[in-house]
Parts: structure tokens; sequence; C-alpha cells
């Protein structure tokens, strides 16, 4: 177990999930807090790092699967570093705690053969629903299967005249949610399967605009509501169901993500993977030739340089810890 407290939250590592709780002070960003507790499947982690900051501490910084995480598929990285659940600022007195976090997923990730490639459906669930985003022309809703775009006195007259919008999950090609930057505004953008406009966001009936100057209060609102419906949608990937049920919960863990690997990160297997029968000593043998082979593994990664040697010399003795 793995754990760093901080004043804008805390992150907790049990060898096969990330835990996520935001903090609750006045300076943690609103959307932080509105997300609340995110539980991040090893599966899903392409790595993790430390950045030292200077006198004033550093951060953790999370980078995720492409396609593992319904939010992060949304955001593509144009979060502002204050709202991103994916970041941690770090104290420099806990620096030695933040290091050691990260050596612990990082070997895990080794030792799971967690690969570094897309995911073809979501290991993270997304937002539950019903959400409500507002932006400076109207505000729209999302049950888990419908949205209802409604129009206010500052909306262009081709989104008045048309009246309210109620599109289906089954209308969509897809969402889209472009940040405000600064006093350059944004927008949310729901794309209809037969309708292959260019239209600007003010004029777009399916298109919410997000005004520049109060880009810190419709972020939060906007980006979930986006990642909640692109939860529900076919996976951008693989075109498959998407991992999560109608009413927001998610799908059983076997449904919902790769298939585990092979031993976790203390080095023993999965509970509920213990061989049955007379066939202990041959299942044995057979997990003695897969260390063996991880060993060499980690030796070409080290010599190669993608390993430091305080990396492998970690991973080393997790894995000699096994034999």
């Amino acid at each position: 177990m793995a754990e760093i407290l901080q004043r804008a939250g805390a992150w907790t590592f049990d060898g096969e999930h990330l835990r996520i709780v935001p903090g609750t002070e006045r300076q943690v960003h609103q959307l932080r807090k509105v997300l609340g507790e995110i539980v991040v499947p090893l599966g899903a982690v392409a790595g993790i790092a430390y950045e030292p900051g200077g006198r004033k501490g550093g951060r953790l910084r999370l980078r995720l699967r492409e396609g593992a995480d319904p939010l992060s598929q949304v955001a593509r990285g144009r979060l502002p570093d204050s709202s991103d659940p994916y970041q941690l600022p770090v104290e420099k007195d806990r620096t030695g705690v933040a290091e050691y976090l990260v050596e612990e997923v990082r070997t895990a990730l080794l030792l799971a053969e967690v690969p570094g490639t897309a995911c073809d459906r979501f290991l993270l669930p997304g937002p539950a629903v019903p959400l409500t985003a507002t932006g400076s022309d109207g505000t729209v809703t999302f049950d888990g299967e419908n949205l209802q775009l409604d129009w206010n006195w500052m909306a262009e007259e081709s989104k008045t005249s048309a009246g309210p919008r109620r599109l289906g999950l089954g209308d969509l090609e897809g969402v889209e949610w472009t940040p405000a930057l600064g006093w350059e505004n944004g927008s949310l953008r729901f794309r209809l399967k037969e309708d292959q406009r260019a239209l600007k966001p003010e004029h777009d009936p399916n298109c919410l605009v997000l005004w520049g100057v109060r880009q810190a209060r419709e972020t939060s609102g906007a980006v979930r509501l986006a990642a909640a419906v692109a939860a529900r949608l076919p996976h951008p990937h693989g075109g498959s169901l998407p991992a999560q049920a109608r009413d927001g919960r998610a799908l059983p863990e076997a449904d919902a993500a790769d298939p585990p690997p092979k031993a976790t990160a203390g080095g023993g297997p999965r509970a509920g993977t213990a061989p049955s029968g007379g066939g202990g000593s041959a299942a044995a043998g057979a997990d003695h030739d897969v260390l063996l082979r991880r060993l060499r593994e980690l030796g070409e990664l080290h010599r190669s340089g993608v390993l430091t040697d305080e990396e492998f010399a970690l991973a080393k003795k997790a894995v000699l810890d096994r034999l």
C-alpha cells in the first residue's frame, strides 16, 4: 500500500487500483470536487511521474492509456492544471512519499505487463447522470439516454427559432468539448450521424457556446457532461458497446476491463486463480519459467535505458522474491 495525503487531495495505490480523492479546501478546483473519488484500475495506466518544482515542491502526474477514460478522451489534455484530476500538487516535504508511490505503480505496471497500446473500450465508467451544463446561450441536460437543449435570450435567432432540441444517444456520432481560453469562447458540440455541416458554434442548433470570461464556472459542467455522453456511445477505437450501464453504473469488471494480468503488484496471483486438483506442480513450474523470462526482459529494458538503475533494482527484487 502506498499513499500520499496533500491539501489538494489524496492518492492511494493498493497494487491493483489507484484511488484519487479530491481535497475539500476552498483552493481545490470545482471540477475535482464534483468528480469526487476516481478509482483507476492498473490496466488503464500508461505511466506516472513525479515532477520536481523547486522550492515549492512538485507534482504527481498520471498518464492514462488512450481510450481508457471518457473524461480524458473528451478533454485531450486541454484541462487547466488546477482542474486536472490526474495531477496532484506535492509539498516539498512529501517528495519522498511521492517518489515511493511512483516506484510502486511503475513496478506494478512492469510485473502486470500492462500494454501501452490504446484501449478498445473504456476502463473507467465516466461521470454519473443526470447532469446539466450551462453555457452563455443556453443549457443542456443529459439523463443517460436523451439530451435536452434549451436556449436563453443570448442565443442567436437560428437557435431560438427552432426551439428546444431533444436528441437521443442513437442520433449521435460523437461529442466534442472545446474549452474557453481567456476571452475566446469554447463550445460543447453534439455531432449527429446524418448532419455533416460545419456551422459556427453560435449558429449550430446542436452546440452550446461556452463564454470565455466564465471559463472556471462552465468548464466543470460542460466537460463532465461531455464525458458522460462519450462513456455511453460506441468506443472511438473499437466501435464496441459502451462499458457502462444506462443508469450510470459500471458494468462488471470482467465486461468493462481488459483481461486481468497474471500477477498483482505484490507478486502473487490474483484471487481465484489458484490451481486445483493435481496440477499444482505443473502450474508452479510454468510460473517459474515466466519469472525467469521476466527477469531477462527486465535486464534488456535496463540495458537499453528504458529502466533506470533504481527502477530495475526494484522490479528485479519483486520478481526474485517470488522465486
